[in-house]
């Protein structure tokens, strides 16, 4: 009875596996996927600081936001007044938004959910807005990041990696240095905490729609994953744990554009721990 009991569990435990394994390559090909398509990140071509008055946006270079060589050199202003953005198109330029001819206009920033997004041909540009500064993002369907894309590179699954963390409630607000040098402010619900290996870690996430988010760092940082950062994004607390699942822990944006505006990791989320999951550092081609 004993034998046919480990026996069963074993193959429990195998299928179990077979699963999680068949969930994860079903996770990475999707996440791959995202970052190829349309308006990817491998899609994002520029970001240019706008001053207050008048900016030019079109392909010449001398504008205050240049866009990419195929579209006319003059494109339309954005008039930047007390933090409110109005875009003005010049004659005879095809310029859409969803589809539809678009007219001279105030521009929602990226802060809002429904944010204006201009498009001529295939390339794509809108407002963005941290602490209190606003740029012009620029997306190319067509961009050469795309075009050479190789592919991202992974760790091996380790189910090990699956940890249920405890979350302890504390709403207070994050503030994130970013690699651009801007801040960002979000919310965080409190902080979740785990053992590895012996030793008691914290981990500090923010509220990301229905998610907790992660920025975090750690010993395989500059190392075999991307120095700075790597992102992660799991369930909302149940029943006051968290699973975090450092499987699926991601390149952020940076790694694959110059044009992002990456948040840094908070101290607390600095660990002394080499998380030898997830995804590791992507070279870009030359």
């Amino acid at each position: 009875m004993r034998k046919a009991c480990l026996a069963l569990a074993a193959i429990t435990a195998f299928a179990a596996d077979s699963a999680y394994q068949r969930e994860m390559a079903q996770w990475r090909a999707q996440r791959e996927a995202k970052l190829k398509a349309d308006d990817g990140w491998l899609t994002v071509v520029g970001l240019h600081w706008l001053h207050e008055g008048v900016n030019t946006v079109g392909s010449d270079p001398k504008a205050d936001a240049p866009l990419p060589a195929s579209l006319p050199a003059r494109v339309g202003t954005i008039t930047l007044t007390k933090g409110k953005a109005h875009f003005k198109p010049v004659a005879g330029v095809q310029l859409k938004d969803t589809g539809i001819r678009l007219p001279e206009m105030d521009l929602k920033t990226d802060v809002t959910p429904d944010y204006d997004r201009l498009a001529v041909g295939r390339v794509k540009f809108f407002v963005i807005e941290r602490e209190n500064r606003f740029a012009v993002r620029v997306k190319n369907n067509d961009s050469e990041a795309r075009k050479k894309f190789t592919g991202l590179r992974w760790y091996p699954v380790d189910p090990a990696w699956k940890i249920k963390a405890a979350f302890i409630p504390s709403p207070h607000e994050v503030t994130f240095d970013t690699e651009v040098g801007v801040k960002e402010k979000d919310q965080s619900p409190g902080y979740v905490t785990f053992t590895r290996g012996g030793q008691d870690y914290k981990m500090e996430p923010v509220t990301e729609d229905d998610h907790l988010w992660f920025v975090f760092r750690d010993q395989t940082s500059g190392k075999t994953t991307y120095a700075a950062s790597r992102f992660l994004y799991v369930p909302m607390p149940k029943d006051g744990f968290v699973e975090i699942d450092f499987n699926k822990a991601e390149n952020p944006p940076c790694v694959f554009t110059d044009y992002a505006t990456c948040p840094l990791p908070p101290p607390q989320n600095r660990l002394q721990l080499a998380v030898t999951a997830g995804e590791q550092m992507y070279r870009r081609p030359q």
